[in-house]
């Protein structure tokens, strides 16, 4: 290794020179994995060698080429690498070098995943692999779930409400015209007091419907009643019909929350005041409205009712004074 230049070339040169080492190491470790080519079982099947063939090999450090070998069955069909099995690799890619890249896809965009490795880490990745590999990673996440549970640290108070909240963004698809839905989801522990004590969080990638996401947030809603079956569960979400046919189910009572709400208000003073010389008094309805404590059933109910009396009022003097009639 040659130190020459500036500090900057210098950090180049030693970086290369340690993905070097590191490229090396990785090729001795990877042929630890491999077997010596004897016959073996994998459950009720005798596998016999078919050869030793070189496998370029992804890794943090650069592509490592092995000679490893493979089996197959005395009837041929599909091929078994024992080294690939017995060392976990994913797509082509070491352990690392797929967390790493799963890792990163997860916080960047893949370009931005894609420059950053050329950048600091001196490795040049078509942005295929690196989706291919992340997205792989994903699918043994989402399988292994179903026997993963969220568990509950050790609470201090009681916990009297379970708030369960979802929500949903429709996500345009780059490899289709379409769109699908990506979904969030919280679990909010709160005492008697209303102090939130904990929460768990969900969200699942865009897909066609909501069923996987349905299946994990009732799986975490059926542990948390076994926790605490005595706390109230309330629900919260948007106006989407789907989001309250989901918390019907499985929530005592359901509010649409506040964001979603002040919308509504804001309409509501839109229909009271639609003049354009009304803004002011407009902009004082809609803040005394979202300042007043309603009494439970009634204020949501006389708002509208109010509201609406109002407009059919302006609009059948309005309809009344282009019809010329009086």
């Amino acid at each position: 290794m040659r130190l020459s230049g500036s500090l900057m070339e210098m950090e180049a040169a030693i970086l290369e020179a340690s993905n070097a080492v590191g490229r090396c190491a990785t090729e001795e470790a990877l042929g630890r994995f491999d077997t010596d080519g004897s016959p073996m079982r994998v459950g009720e099947t005798k596998l016999t060698v078919r050869g030793r063939h070189p496998k370029v090999y992804q890794s943090p450090f650069g592509e490592v080429q092995v000679e490893r070998y493979v089996y197959q069955t005395s009837r041929g069909g599909r091929i078994y690498c024992p080294l690939e099995h017995q060392g976990r690799i994913i797509r082509g890619a070491t352990p690392r070098f797929a967390s790493q890249l799963s890792h990163k896809y997860a916080q960047l965009n893949v370009r931005a995943v894609q420059t950053d490795l050329e950048q600091n880490h001196a490795r040049q990745v078509a942005t295929s692999y690196i989706q291919n590999v992340a997205d792989y990673v994903g699918s043994i996440a989402t399988a292994k779930e179903e026997s993963w549970e969220y568990a509950l640290p050790q609470l201090d108070a009681p916990i009297a409400t379970v708030v369960i909240s979802l929500d949903g963004a429709m996500i345009p698809m780059a490899d289709s015209a379409g769109y699908r839905e990506a979904m969030v989801g919280t679990l909010s522990f709160y005492d008697p007091e209303g102090e939130r004590a904990h929460t768990i969080y969900l969200a699942a990638a865009p897909e066609y419907g909501k069923s996987e996401f349905s299946q994990r947030l009732t799986r975490e809603i059926a542990r948390a009643k076994q926790h605490y079956p005595e706390a109230l569960y309330l629900g919260i979400a948007d106006g989407a019909y789907g989001n309250w046919t989901f918390l019907e189910q499985h929530t005592h009572r359901q509010l649409i929350d506040f964001f979603h709400a002040s919308e509504y208000v804001g309409k509501l003073a839109q229909a009271q005041y639609p003049h354009r010389r009304d803004a002011t008094r407009r902009a004082d309805w809609r803040w005394m409205s979202g300042r007043r404590r309603p009494r439970p059933g009634r204020s949501a109910t006389w708002s509208i009712g109010s509201t609406s009396r109002a407009s059919r009022r302006r609009w059948s003097a309005s309809t009344r004074r282009c019809s010329g009639r009086r």
